[in-house]
């Protein structure tokens, strides 16, 4: 089959190689978003997607939109049979998914209507799901709205971070993909509508989301600091500083820390929560990188009923953090 590819981030990278690896389809074309300027000397490039496509010798096109009628000439002359997007960042507008040649088909990471949106992965970890999937599913105008072709069910693993998670399931999305065009082409894929019940929405996590109430109990903040890891990243602060925060593990037995409140030994360091305790794993105070929270404590000595976290600091402070 000819395909037309629409991916943008490293995850959509598994679904480009099988379909590039392929003998029975073949790549005409590559949507992804513009060149970027990133790290320190913020200098310009390319998306992962771009930077593989163009590698393999591909036509590569970043419109800032399509609703671009240039782009969507383009589009319109690859004569694809089908295109297959993974993590754009952009809107396919009606003029496109109307046309008759190929049809728009789209991998999204969750078990489709539970978790519409940009964030599915994140929001399912973060929620305390057991488990997660990914579906394929036809592009319409709804936001994920659309009938699905094929579904797999992952498990949730008591450590996974979003970022784990959403490795394994983009793996699962190439051969899922396959399996749809394979079945496009022998006439056998049947596509099922969404049950209207069930639907959940996963918008985009800003930085705030990751802020640490510590508060809460041990297991909701330990979710939040997984499911918000790599990106955006959980947060608290220390006196007046940012202070970034790795996975965390619930302890027993802990009950005399107030929330947020530091207890620092030789080998760890444990933060009160709502219902106990929590163990800091890697931190990073403003400024500096990852280290082990140990480590950190050895440097800075928190005084004795120092705590994390805004509630006990001054109200700039975390507002700046």
């Amino acid at each position: 089959m000819r395909v037309l590819f629409a991916g943008t981030p490293e995850v959509a990278l598994p679904v480009l190689h099988a379909l590039l690896d392929s003998p029975e389809h073949e790549v005409v074309g590559v949507l992804t978003r513009a060149d970027a300027r990133k790290g320190r000397g913020r200098t310009l490039r390319p998306s992962p997607v771009a930077a593989v496509a163009r590698e393999a010798g591909l036509d590569v096109r970043t419109p800032r939109t399509l609703r671009d009628p240039e782009t969507q000439d383009w589009v319109r002359s690859l004569d694809a049979d089908v295109a297959v997007v993974v993590a754009y960042g952009r809107l396919v507008p009606p003029e496109l998914l109307d046309v008759p040649e190929h049809r728009w088909l789209n991998l999204h990471f969750s078990l489709l209507p539970r978790w519409r949106g940009a964030a599915p992965v994140q929001r399912a970890v973060i929620a305390g799901d057991g488990v997660t999937g990914a579906c394929v599913f036809e592009l319409e105008a709804g936001l994920d709205t659309g009938p699905v072709l094929a579904r797999l069910e992952e498990p949730i693993r008591a450590k996974d971070t979003s970022g784990d998670l959403l490795d394994r399931l983009a793996q699962a999305g190439g051969p899922l993909v396959l399996d749809v065009l394979s079945r496009i082409e022998t006439g056998s894929a049947t596509a099922q509508a969404q049950p209207e019940e069930g639907v959940t929405l996963a918008p985009v996590l800003a930085t705030a989301d990751g802020e640490v109430s510590w508060t809460a109990p041990t297991a909701v903040i330990d979710r939040l600091v997984r499911g918000v890891t790599p990106a955006p990243g959980a947060r608290t602060v220390y006196g007046e500083s940012r202070f970034r925060l790795g996975p965390v593990t619930p302890v027993d037995g802990v009950t005399d820390l107030a929330p947020g409140e530091i207890r620092a030994s030789k080998h760890e360091v444990l933060v009160g929560a709502g219902d106990g305790a929590v163990r800091l794993g890697e931190v990073a105070p403003a400024g500096k990188s990852w280290m082990p929270a140990d480590a950190w404590a050895r440097g800075a000595h928190p005084e004795p009923g120092a705590r994390l976290g805004t509630d006990t600091s001054a109200t700039t402070a975390g507002e700046e953090a």
